[in-house]
């Protein structure tokens, strides 16, 4: 995902580098929030942790 992009899901997403290395850095994003800036010309991210809060189900 590209910043600026919505996050579809809360979570830990880490920065990946142009040619797909993964940085080790992480940004914690909700749901429905864009992507903060990436540190370098094109960045993106993937997401690695997503939150497991329970938010969202349905209750029965």
């Amino acid at each position: 995902m590209k910043s600026g992009n919505i996050a579809d899901r809360s979570g830990q997403y880490e920065i990946i580098g142009k040619r797909g290395a993964r940085t080790g850095v992480e940004r914690t994003v909700v749901k429905g929030e864009p992507l903060p800036p990436t540190p370098k010309s094109g960045q993106t991210y993937v997401l690695v942790d997503p939150t497991k809060n329970g938010s969202g189900k349905r209750n029965k």
